[in-house]
This record gives C-alpha cells, sequence and structure tokens, in this order.
C-alpha cells in the first residue's frame, strides 16, 4: 500500500514522516517536498473558487514511473500525503481517501493528547504502530 506518511505542518515543516523502506528515505523525503508546491497551488485554485471547506481531499498530486504521491488538507493547513507505489493498480480512490480518513483520525487523536506541544514532531510509539498498520493495508 503506501511506502511513505508524511504530516506537513503550517510552515511547510516536518511533524511526522515514516518510510517502510529506510534506504530509499532520502528519496522518498524529496518527493514528499516536491508534493508541497503542488499542494500550495491545488490550494490557492480551490480558495478562489469554492467556499470555505473543512477538509480539502487534494487527490493525485503527481505520479511518477514507481510512485503515485496523493495529498490532504485540513482546515488547519496541516498538509498529509502519501507516496503510494505505482505497483498496486488495485488502489481506489476511495481507499486512498479511507486512508486519510484514518490518518487524519490517528493525528488527531496524537494530538489531543495533553501531553503534546502544538508544533512538535510526533514522537509516540503508539501512533507510529498505527501508522504501520495503515500503511500495510490493516486499518
Amino acid at each position: 500500500m503506501a511506502v511513505c506518511v508524511a504530516i506537513i505542518g503550517k510552515d511547510n515543516s516536518p511533524l511526522y514522516l515514516s518510510t517502510t523502506d529506510m534506504d530509499k528515505e532520502l528519496e522518498l523525503q524529496y518527493r514528499v517536498h516536491a508534493a508541497l508546491d503542488v499542494v500550495e497551488e491545488k490550494c490557492q485554485a480551490s480558495v478562489k473558487g469554492t467556499p470555505e471547506t473543512k477538509e480539502l481531499y487534494l487527490g493525485q498530486l503527481y505520479a511518477t514511473e514507481t510512485h503515485k504521491i496523493y495529498g490532504f488538507v485540513t482546515n488547519t493547513k496541516i498538509k498529509f500525503i502519501l507516496v503510494i507505489d505505482s505497483g498496486n493498480i488495485a488502489l481506489r480512490e476511495n481507499e486512498v481517501r479511507a486512508m486519510f480518513r484514518n490518518l487524519h483520525i490517528l493525528y488527531t487523536d496524537a494530538v489531543c493528547n495533553p501531553f503534546f506541544l502544538p508544533g512538535e514532531h510526533l514522537d509516540s510509539k503508539k501512533f507510529d504502530r498505527a501508522v504501520h498498520k495503515l500503511m500495510s493495508g490493516n486499518i
């Protein structure tokens, strides 16, 4: 399913990044970073034409030979980026939306912890385990 999951803050600083293949982590970070420009463009285009929305599913941002990159933005400008292996052709849009929905729920639960300081990296083992389940398709 997902090869990389990234949560990016308002100021484009990474709050969380997890990959399945540590050997390709730098390449996947580059893909996520490149996707942020596309996210900004899509957010600017959608703000002009539509009224305020709570959550914004951006869909597929771009695709390469090996990966498909999808994006999601919340009303607080927190960006979620999923990098999915292109070999997984059976993946449908509804499944990607469900992955974003589950990731957003996991993130909200982690941030609502009274010991979490806003703007800091997510260093929760429980959150890591849940994200890895999500990446493998078990949620």
